[in-house]
């Protein structure tokens, strides 16, 4: 199993992942940010990308006010720098991003364990699933992001889940992939 808490998997990755491994060394993403606790997360680390996929960063931030300092000092000076609080899932969230390069960058701060994260749990879940059902069904999955679809719904819609593709895929048990 890929460890996806350390981003060195993406070295032996595709051409986006190689990349999106230089951009984040090279710029100092994580390692800028290394006491959130931070885990890349989303599309790329599972090879479901399509051509507009942001690198999705996860933080466990327990300090709203030092985290939005951090972000402002790290990363205040990139191309298209916003950052925004909202409330997700009942908890606070602040949100940041820019431009590095030709990626995107969106780094997601909850007072939550990124472990415990939603996108995190979801991305695991994900990956178990394409490993169970190969590689047409990955290409399905992209076909439908391609088409408009959200990661998470892309994923209910073939699976057969009924409600909240959110949710379901939180509790979705691989033993049941056929």
């Amino acid at each position: 199993m890929t460890d996806f808490t350390k981003i060195g998997y993406l070295k032996n990755g595709n051409q986006k992942q190689v990349l999106a491994y230089k951009i984040l060394t090279e710029y100092e993403v994580l390692a800028n940010i290394t006491e959130f606790d931070p885990i890349l997360v989303g599309t790329i680390p599972i090879n479901i990308d399509i051509e507009n996929s942001d690198l999705d960063i996860i933080r466990y931030c327990k300090n709203k006010e030092y985290f939005i300092e951090k972000l402002k000092s790290f990363f205040g000076n990139k191309n298209e720098f916003t950052i925004k609080e909202t409330i997700i899932d009942n908890q606070e969230t602040v949100i940041a991003n820019f431009k590095i390069e030709r990626f995107e960058i969106e780094i997601f701060g909850q007072n939550i364990p990124t472990k415990n994260q939603n996108g995190y749990k979801h991305m695991i879940i994900e990956h178990e699933i394409l490993q169970s059902k190969g590689e047409k069904f990955r290409l399905e999955i992209i076909k439908l992001k391609q088409k408009g679809y959200k990661t998470e719904p892309a994923f209910g819609f073939l699976l057969g889940l009924k409600d909240n593709p959110y949710q379901e895929l939180l509790n979705y048990k691989i033993d049941s992939v056929s």
